[in-house]
């Protein structure tokens, strides 16, 4: 029994890419054919896949995994197979978020949410890597949905950190960190605001550690580095670091006393969940999926107060009692997605959808 999953663009260390290794991995050891096909990979993952041109027709008893987070012409081609379709959803940011930035990105968001619908009525089972993004093809027409959370391969955070890096930032200063694509919905100037205030009313010792490509939405970048100006913050108290190696974030997760995230739309937010195995206080937002994705762990923000935040973040940093009781429940939290069975019922729905 063929179970090859689709991902249009197969990435080194990117949380879906990551994913789908890990499930073909998997499904070849309990004795399945599977393969991932893309229409463009990482050079050096030649190994690890196949592209869409290698694809063969699969049979009506065969299953069909599509990761969907992106439009692509793989969406087309997937609805059209004859074999069992298992749809991944990993969410799309809406377009509204975009519209001020880039005309592209808001038609790119716009037509991957008319994908969405279009595969409601053309899957048999719709998986959503949280309880949100369930929600939503619930909404959009899904009659069979079910959460499936990310894939988290917990031993990789046990590689040693970059010591290095690590000691670059280990100077006296509080230290805000956010890991994430640099794009609106993340909310990227609202951090830069709490930053100010803190520098301003609490201590002049703050810094905010922004990790993630600058590139992915020029437009907005350039905008944050304006506000960083306009409140006068210096390159060492707001730093955009750009992409590093994991050795390196691991590095930053060790070092930086809380993670902050103001972001408004989230389909999973894997560093919420990285910030908790490194035992790092997470206060976040309480937006789209991240209420799901912490399970009651962490301190969940219903305002966006600037003052009220930083005097939060002061407590948590400075008061041992409260930042231990965070982390313990960051533990438990850790210790439930462990526990997780996502294997187990991954190869159930396949066996009940392929009858063997």
């Amino acid at each position: 029994m063929r179970v090859d999953q689709l991902v249009p663009t197969f990435h080194r260390g990117d949380a879906i890419g990551d994913e789908a290794y890990h499930i073909k991995q998997f499904l070849q050891k309990n004795g399945f054919h599977s393969e991932i096909y893309c229409l463009e990979r990482d050079q050096g993952l030649e190994t690890q896949s196949r592209l869409w041109a290698e694809f063969t027709q699969p049979q009506p008893s065969d299953v069909t995994i599509f990761h969907f987070a992106l439009p692509s012409p793989l969406t087309e081609k997937f609805i059209q197979l004859p074999s069992w379709k298992i749809l991944i959803y990993h969410n799309i940011t809406p377009e509204h978020f975009f519209r001020p930035y880039s005309a592209e990105m808001a038609h790119i968001a716009r037509v991957g949410r008319e994908e969405v619908k279009l595969m409601a009525s053309r899957v048999d089972i719709a998986l959503a890597d949280s309880e949100y993004n369930r929600q939503e093809l619930a909404e959009l027409g899904y009659q069979r949905t079910d959460v499936f959370p990310l894939f988290i391969d917990f031993q990789k955070y046990e590689r040693p950190p970059d010591r290095f890096f690590q000691q670059l930032f280990q100077d006296g200063r509080v230290n805000l960190l956010f890991v994430g694509r640099i794009v609106p919905n993340k909310r990227l100037d609202d951090l830069i605001r709490i930053v100010f205030y803190y520098k301003k009313y609490i201590s002049p010792l703050v810094r905010l550690i922004i990790v993630g490509k600058t590139t992915s939405l020029p437009a907005y970048y350039k905008s944050l580095i304006k506000l960083v100006d306009d409140f006068y913050l210096r390159p060492e108290e707001v730093v955009f670091t750009g992409h590093i190696t994991d050795e390196q974030m691991y590095a930053l997760y060790r070092t930086a006393d809380v993670f902050l995230s103001m972001s408004e739309h989230e389909g999973f937010g894997l560093p919420l969940v990285e910030s908790m195995i490194f035992d790092l206080p997470v206060v976040a937002y309480a937006a789209a999926a991240v209420p799901y994705t912490l399970g009651g762990a962490g301190v969940l923000l219903h305002t966006k107060r600037v003052d009220l935040v930083a005097e939060l973040i002061d407590l948590i940093v400075h008061q041992e009692e409260i930042k231990r009781k965070i982390v313990q429940g960051q533990r438990a939290r850790i210790e439930k997605l462990r526990s997780e069975g996502l294997e187990a019922k991954l190869l159930r729905i396949i066996k009940e959808l392929g009858g063997s």
